[in-house]
């Protein structure tokens, strides 16, 4: 049976271990953007940032006009939504040259932190 100050040990010293382990593996990704200027492609037509941002300075002045207006709402949010999006999948992560030594590390600490960490939640079985 594993006694009260045991497991609280436990959970502190996992989760420790997967904060730092979490925040080396997050220090080691470089991430990069790619511009381009088309954000989506269908078939040989590119869409742009500006042709996204057209209906959305609509559908906000349509939101301004009369805010229950839905067409304004989906016009609006849809765009945003593209834009965000469009972005999002320009965005390259990769992770930065290291060491062997210093990638087991960063996943003993990310794995053992998450695995005393669980351990330190599970129940008493008698």
């Amino acid at each position: 049976m594993i006694s009260g100050s045991d497991k609280t040990t436990r959970f502190l010293v996992g989760v420790m271990m997967l904060a730092g382990g979490t925040y080396m593996f997050l220090n080691a990704v470089q991430v990069y953007t790619g511009f381009s200027h088309s954000l989506y492609n269908v078939g040989k037509f590119n869409i742009t940032g500006g042709m996204v941002l057209i209906p959305m300075i609509f559908g906000i002045g349509m939101i301004f006009y009369d805010s229950k207006n839905l067409f304004g709402w989906l016009l609006g949010l849809g765009s945003l939504a593209m834009l965000v999006f469009g972005v999002i999948s320009k965005t390259q992560l990769q992770l930065k040259n290291m060491t062997s030594f210093e990638l087991i590390v960063i996943l003993v600490l990310m794995i053992g932190g998450l695995g005393l960490f669980l351990s330190s939640l599970k129940g008493d079985r008698n």
